[in-house]
């Protein structure tokens, strides 16, 4: 006959063995869940890196010639003086378009937050007392800015196909925003790209065309007197325009390329991530089935000696 010692055994066996299976088949469905984010993070991350190979040598190409295109639009600016509608207004700077570049998707770390947070920060402290509206270009920028209920317009579908021609379409209303006298100063602000790893969020001034100054040059060449074919007039109609809209077009560029390369930084990061935490979940799993395994045992140790 069977007796008590061992019925309060077999009953606390029965008690204790679907638990310890239930969180063995928990921890078990989370290595599947880690494993399976682990690859989607891999795949993201070549994607990315296949992106930023195109996007990185479009922009190494176009950098030169878009700064040496500043330079002359400086030169310009200088000797043109108020014959160009683009230098600077006199009088006091007091409305101000902040042009936030971000990007239309996530997963690129803090590639959008800190270009937010530059937004917020300008007009707070540099441009705090003028009157600041928003020109939102990426639609994470514009998710979190549009609560501040101070964006005038928005456009992500230009990255959707980023091309000179639309890039130019939207310098185009930049311009005609500075040009009628809706705002003194517009500033763009963006993450530049300097390499895979690295960003440089940059704010840059698209309008009014900044002059060069002394610092850069020496007073001689600023006086002196030049010679235009085709006329200053024609300068100022297509040349400075053209100019103007590549600037822009290089700081949409710019900010693509880093996108790519802070989106494939933080999958590598993600990536590395869900195999350690993959690691420590295999090893709970370990210790936990060799925990119940030692378990089993004793009960059924216990409960021979009982029957003896």
């Amino acid at each position: 006959m069977i007796n008590g010692k061992w019925l309060e055994f077999t009953s606390y066996l029965f008690y204790l063995l679907p638990n310890k299976m239930a969180n063995l088949k928990e921890i078990r469905s989370r290595i599947s869940s880690v494993s399976s984010t682990m690859q989607i993070t891999a795949a993201m991350k070549m994607v990315s890196a296949a992106k930023l190979k195109k996007a990185q040598d479009a922009i190494v190409a176009m950098k030169p010639y878009a700064y040496k295109l500043k330079l002359l639009l400086e030169h310009l600016s200088a000797a043109l003086g108020d014959e160009n509608v683009y230098n600077p207004r006199k009088g006091e700077v007091k409305k101000v378009l902040l042009v936030p570049i971000t990007s239309n998707r996530g997963l690129c770390g803090a590639f959008n937050a800190s270009v937010i947070k530059k937004v917020l920060e300008l007009e707070q402290t540099t441009y705090k007392d003028k009157r600041v509206r928003l020109y939102t270009i990426g639609k994470k920028g514009n998710d979190v800015l549009k609560k501040y209920d101070n964006i005038i317009a928005h456009n992500s579908e230009i990255f959707d196909k980023l091309t000179f021609a639309t890039a130019a379409a939207l310098a185009g209303e930049l311009m005609e925003l500075y040009t009628s006298g809706k705002y003194d100063q517009i500033v763009l602000v963006y993450n530049s790209f300097k390499n895979a790893a690295t960003q440089i969020l940059t704010e840059e001034t698209f309008l009014p065309i900044q002059p060069i100054t002394t610092s850069k040059t020496n007073n001689k060449e600023l006086n002196t007197d030049y010679i235009y074919e085709p006329s200053k007039q024609e300068i100022v109609e297509r040349l400075i325009p053209r100019s103007l809209k590549t600037q822009l077009f290089k700081a949409l560029r710019d900010s693509v390329a880093a996108e790519h390369g802070a989106r494939m930084t933080a999958m590598h990061k993600a990536t590395d991530n869900a195999q350690d935490l993959k690691n420590e979940l295999i090893l709970t799993y370990n210790k936990a089935r060799q925990a119940t395994i030692t378990g089993e045992i004793i009960e059924i140790v216990g409960g021979s000696e009982a029957l003896a």
